[in-house]
Parts: structure tokens; C-alpha cells; sequence
């Protein structure tokens, strides 16, 4: 590259959009209620276009029990698609209003002098949740509860849970239409950003600071909080939120931001132009049974992405904490499995098992789980809906029934269902009694909707724990003395705790039956491909491929033809890939550089044995983050022992989560 990421924002500075200084900790607004604006100030608008999206302040519903005030149902843009999804609730601690009553509802104003936690109505953040990890559409809630709400109000934060649109068009049973709206990329990140200026639209009837919004989320919705971390303001979407009616200026003209002050995310799934070649690199060009099967095309197409995932990570602007460009280098045998990149992942991995070893107490529990879907608060409705569909897919469990738990909504190759590579890989280690003193005990069913247990493994020693892990062959070092830990390699690591659970180029399946193929669909065509890379090695091997097992003539001509089609709004399928990479407004190698506002706060989880996000995705958008002009602090935790799920080292997803939006907000005052 010609210059350094420092350099070229230096240089883009003038012309990247605007909006940054607004959320960063250095730039508060001096008037705390206003709306959230860009700068701009067009006097040719309407100033009365969105005044139909102004929240009726009499409209107030109380919580007299938990001192709560609430609406519901707020469409938050003037054309929605669907109002069933495109609308939202707000959840107020009941100190920041002083009301009155108005029958069967509320007329409230804020209570300037009023103090909950660290907040107060001028100061006070707010929090929005993107519940689903699989980026299914995600209703706004139609009746009021107050279960899980206390630790976010109780901290003083403003709770706002917007509905959105999924990975697939839908029609609006609740409404009774049926006419097919939308969905899919980029629109659920279009949704939320219409909901993110609709609050700012608001911001002088609600008691917060609405340069303070904050997002989370869990899988999938942990990659689309990425992306609104990355993108506010980005042009890409322009003609999108335009189509909804999304509020684009105040009352005054002043333009209005969609960029965020913090986004949170646990295992994110993101970064779908390198997913398939991340997840080949990291562990699929280790297996050799099912789809990577010696003589299969898919065996060929795996060792083929994996390394074109070293030639992407070459190409990026992926920076080390010394400021230094991270790199692989190609062995041998071909496999770019080491270099500078590999040695910050596994520098990361060793922090993580040095940090397990220090801080657990054994006897050691260890019980694989997996979560499907987070429950965050905000919807009754939800929690119920998923707690009986859980309880009808344990009453019919069958390889079908299950076909969802590898993530690509496929069965498992061996048609085994429920079957989990961590707990086979520690019930190996179990069986060398000298190695590991461990008895096993099948665990109760989570409480937890949507988390996934087998056998739990006991140790009852940190000797003993590592030594089971090698009981297979030495991969793994624990000094006792200085209590720290070291794997020899990546290929180690993944093979004994990260083995591939998924099939060959999972996120764009040659049959396009994954959740990732739905979410670039269109329309009727509920399912394409978008993985240019992986069409770029099909066109180029299809002589080789064809000569080996499983190959089909349809694979060449269905990903040129799929890669070449645009959405409603003429947006070609490239465009809508990198509209929902959070890389492509934080790296240099991507157009969308330096071109829209980045979120000053990030905190980013991710469990080091999770086999449904590839290695590094995480830790792609952490290393592009820490050396992002304008980003404030990044904290990133992987943690040892636990996989797809809120992974955390200590406390609950929900406490850390509050803890640190509350940390975010009282170091900027």
C-alpha cells in the first residue's frame, strides 16, 4: 500500500462522511437533548417531512411495580416495508420522567434533576439489542414485560428494542398482507440504522444522550452490530433508508447521523467475502472425512480456499499492536499456516488458556454448550415463541429436526443427531485413566432457551486437564510454576479443540442451502451464491474439479449467473457483500475505507472453541480496530473452554455488558 492507514485518513479527512466527532468521547453535544445531527444543514428540506414520526410525549405507559414508563409499536420511518418489523419499543427508567396521568396513559416530560446509576437524563445511554443469532427477522414487541429489563434500567440506560428484517423476504401475516417484502442483505442493517435516527429525531422528548447508542449482539446479530459500528453515515446505504422513509434531517434541517457511539458483539458472524476461505483456512484444510473427503471436489475446493485466505490476509491492512503489517507465510507443503498472522491469533490463544488456568479452580467442570439464538429482553412474546419451539424440536429430535445445529441448515454428514466435536474430542481424552482423573455426568437442560449441553468431563486438576488434552499426542504446554500456557501451532489447536463441524465452503454451499445463502437472496430467489472467491476458483479448476467425486456440470454456471444479479434497488451482489463486512469501512484494502463514521467503543467476545464462525474473524476486526484513527478503546476477550455462545471469563453476559457501556460513558465525561 502507499500509504499508512493513519496517513490516508489523514489525507480523507475532508472528504469522509461526516458524523464521527459527534459520538467520539472529546466531542459531547452542549445541548444533551438535541438530536443527534451531521453538521449539515440543507435549507432546501421539508422541515415538516418526519414531524408524523414525532413520539407523542401523552403517550406514556407506567410499570407502577418495577417504575417503568414504555411505548410500543413506534414505526420508526414513513414508508415501512412491513410495520410489524420496522417499528420499536422504549423502555424509560420511571425517575427520568415526571408525569401525569391522561386516562389510560401518561403525559411525561423529563426530569432534568433526576439521577439513576451514573446517569442522568442529559447523560443517560441508550442500549439496543439485535436478538438473533441467526439473523432471523426480529418483530417488534406488541405487549409489555418487565423480565430481564432491571439490569439496564437499574444502570440508568435508555432500552430501546427495535423490530427488523431478517435474512429472507417475508410476508406480513400480522398485517394480512401478502405481498412479498424485502429482506436479506443489506436490510436488517438498514432497519436498525432507521431506528438509530428515529431516536435522534426524538431525542428532545427522551431523557438521553443520543450521541450514546449503543448495540449488541450474538452471532449473526453480533456481525450486524459490527457493521453498524463500522458504517455510520456510509454512502452505501443512502438509497436504501431513502426507500423506507428514513428520517435524513431534524425539524431545522439539520442532517441526522446513524453512526453509533459503542457496538458489542459475541462471536460475531461476519465478513462473508472471506468466511468460507477463513473457515477453510482455519480448520476445514485439516479434515479429511465427509465433504473434505480424500477424491472429493469439495476436499479441493477447501484446500483451495484456505489458501486463498492466506493471499487475502497479505493483501490486508490487518495491523499488529507494534503497528507492524500481519502476513502469512507458505510452508512447504503449500499451507500458509504461519507468519506474522498466525502468531498474533496464536499469541491470542495462549493469553486466553494462561488466563483459564489462573483463574479456575479445580475440580474443573467442563460442559460443552452452543447457543442457536440470545434471549435478550424486550419481548414476552419472543422468549415464549422460542421456549415452544424448543420443546417441539427435543420432542422430535431426527437428523432433519436438527439440520439447523451445524449453522448451514443442513443434517449432519453422519446423520447423527445433536453430535458436538468438543465433547468427542474430550471424551478421547478421557479414556486414558492415568492421563485424566475425570468422571462424567450427563447435565441438566439449560435454563437457558436455545443453549445446547452434552456430557460434561470432570477434572480434578490443572495437570490433569492438560494432560488429557494431549493424551492423542503433545500439542499443548502447561508450566506448572509460571502457570502459563502455549500451543505449538494453529493446525493443533484446531484439530483437538476447533476441528470442522461444518460442511466445505459453509457459508456459500455448492447446493446454496445455507442461512448465509438466504441472506443474499432475492426475493423468490430465497437462496444465491456470493462468495466471489469461491466462484473465482470454480471457473478456474472446474477441469480438476470435475474429474473428482460430487462434482455437478450446474455448480460453474449457478455461481457466475448468481453473482451477477442485482436487488430491487440495483445493487449488484458485490455491493451487498461488503455492505455487510464491518472490514470494509476499517481496511485499506477495501473501497469503503476511511468513508464513514466508526463507533469509538467496541467490545468484542468470542469463544476459542467455537467451531460455527471461522478462526479470525473476530480477531480481523479487532486488529483493524486498534489501529483506526478516531477509535477510543477496543476491548477484545477470547475466552478459553467455551464456544458458540455469550462467551465471557467471569460474571454474565448481561452485567459485563452494562458495565462496560457504563464505563464507555463516564470516562468520556
Amino acid at each position: 500500500m502507499g500509504c499508512t492507514r493513519r496517513e490516508f485518513l489523514a489525507l480523507a479527512s475532508a472528504s469522509a462522511a461526516v458524523g464521527l466527532a459527534a459520538c467520539t468521547p472529546e466531542a459531547q453535544p452542549s445541548e444533551p437533548a438535541a438530536p443527534e445531527e451531521t453538521g449539515e444543514k440543507n435549507p432546501d428540506v421539508d422541515l415538516t417531512e418526519f414531524e408524523s414520526l414525532s413520539i407523542d410525549a401523552s403517550r406514556w405507559h407506567y410499570d407502577e411495580t418495577n417504575d417503568v414508563y414504555y411505548q410500543l409499536g413506534l414505526t420508526y420511518c414513513l414508508s415501512p416495508a412491513t410495520e410489524t418489523y420496522e417499528s420499536l419499543a422504549i423502555f424509560v427508567p420511571g425517575s427520568y420522567f415526571t408525569a401525569e396521568k391522561k386516562g389510560d396513559t401518561y403525559a411525561c416530560t423529563v426530569n432534568e434533576k433526576a439521577v439513576v446509576g451514573s446517569f442522568t437524563p442529559a447523560t443517560a445511554p441508550i442500549l439496543m439489542p439485535i436478538n438473533t443469532g441467526t439473523l432471523s427477522a426480529q418483530m417488534s414487541p406488541t405487549v409489555y414485560g418487565y423480565e430481564g429489563l432491571a439490569p439496564y434500567l437499574e444502570a440508568g440506560c435508555i432500552y430501546v428494542y427495535a423490530g427488523f428484517r431478517g435474512r429472507s423476504a417475508g410476508y406480513d401475516t400480522a398485517s394480512g398482507s401478502d405481498e412479498l417484502f424485502p429482506g436479506g442483505s443489506p436490510w436488517p442493517v438498514v432497519d436498525l440504522k432507521a431506528a438509530v435516527r428515529y431516536l435522534r429525531y426524538n431525542a428532545g422528548a427522551l431523557p438521553c444522550d443520543a450521541s450514546r447508542i449503543f448495540v449488541f449482539g450474538f452471532s449473526a446479530g453480533g456481525g450486524v452490530s459490527a457493521v453498524l459500528g463500522s458504517s455510520g453515515d456510509a454512502a452505501e446505504f443512502s438509497p436504501y433508508l431513502d426507500s423506507i422513509g428514513a428520517v435524513t434531517h431534524d425539524a431545522e434541517g439539520n442532517a441526522i447521523s446513524d453512526a453509533i457511539a459503542g457496538s458489542a458483539s459475541w462471536c460475531p458472524l461476519t465478513s462473508f467475502d472471506v468466511a468460507d476461505a477463513a473457515y477453510e483456512w482455519g480448520t476445514g484444510q485439516y479434515a479429511s472425512s465427509d465433504t473434505r473427503a480424500e477424491g472429493t471436489w469439495t476436499r479441493a475446493l477447501s484446500q483451495d480456499l484456505a489458501a486463498a485466505y492466506g493471499a487475502w490476509v497479505n493483501e490486508m491492512d490487518l495491523r499488529s499492536a507494534e503497528d507492524e503489517q500481519l502476513t502469512l507465510d507458505e510452508t512447504e507443503a503449500g499451507i500458509f499456516a504461519m507468519g506474522s498472522y498466525a502468531s498474533a491469533l496464536l499469541g491470542n490463544i495462549d493469553d486466553a488458556a494462561t488466563y483459564f488456568v489462573q483463574n479456575t479452580a479445580f475440580p474443573y467442570t467442563y460442559t460443552p454448550q452452543r447457543l442457536e439464538e440470545p434471549t435478550f429482553p424486550g419481548d414476552p412474546n419472543l422468549v415464549a415463541t422460542r421456549a415452544s419451539e424448543a420443546a417441539a424440536q427435543s420432542a422430535t429430535s431426527t437428523p432433519q429436526a436438527e439440520a439447523q445445529a451445524d449453522g448451514t441448515g443442513e443434517a449432519p454428514a453422519d446423520g447423527g443427531a445433536g453430535s458436538d466435536p468438543e465433547a468427542e474430542a474430550e471424551a478421547g481424552a478421557d479414556e486414558t485413566a492415568d492421563a485424566a482423573s475425570a468422571t462424567s455426568s450427563t447435565s441438566a437442560a439449560s435454563a437457558l432457551t436455545g443453549v445446547a449441553q452434552v456430557q460434561s468431563t470432570i477434572y480434578d486438576s490443572a495437570q490433569n486437564y492438560f494432560a488429557a488434552l494431549n493424551n492423542e499426542g503433545w500439542w499443548i504446554n502447561y508450566n506448572h510454576r509460571s502457570q502459563s500456557v502455549s500451543v505449538a501451532s494453529l493446525r493443533d489447536f484446531s484439530v483437538n479443540l476447533r476441528p470442522a463441524s461444518l460442511q466445505a465452503s459453509p457459508f456459500d454451499l455448492p447446493n446454496r442451502s445455507s442461512r448465509t445463502n438466504q441472506l443474499f437472496g432475492i426475493g423468490e430467489e430465497s437462496t444465491l451464491h456470493f462468495d466471489a472467491i469461491a466462484a473465482e476458483l470454480v471457473a478456474a479448476n472446474v477441469d480438476a474439479y470435475a474429474a473428482c467425486e460430487g462434482w455437478s456440470s450446474e455448480y460453474e454456471a449457478a455461481w457466475e449467473e448468481d453473482l451477477e444479479k442485482v436487488d430491487a434497488l440495483e445493487t449488484d451482489m458485490a455491493t451487498r457483500v461488503s455492505m455487510m463486512n464491518p472490514l470494509f469501512w476499517l481496511s485499506g484494502h477495501y473501497a469503503g475505507y476511511g468513508q464513514a463514521s466508526v463507533a469509538p467503543h467496541w467490545r468484542v467476545n468470542e469463544g476459542l472453541f467455537d467451531t460455527d464462525a471461522p478462526l479470525g474473524t473476530a480477531a480481523n476486526i479487532v486488529f483493524a480496530l486498534r489501529k483506526y484513527d478516531g477509535v477510543a478503546d477496543v476491548s477484545y476477550t477470547p475466552v478459553w473452554g467455551q464456544g458458540h455462545v455469550l462467551a465471557e471469563r467471569a460474571g454474565s453476559a448481561t452485567s459485563n455488558l452494562v458495565e462496560w457501556v457504563v464505563s464507555c460513558c463516564t470516562a468520556a465525561q
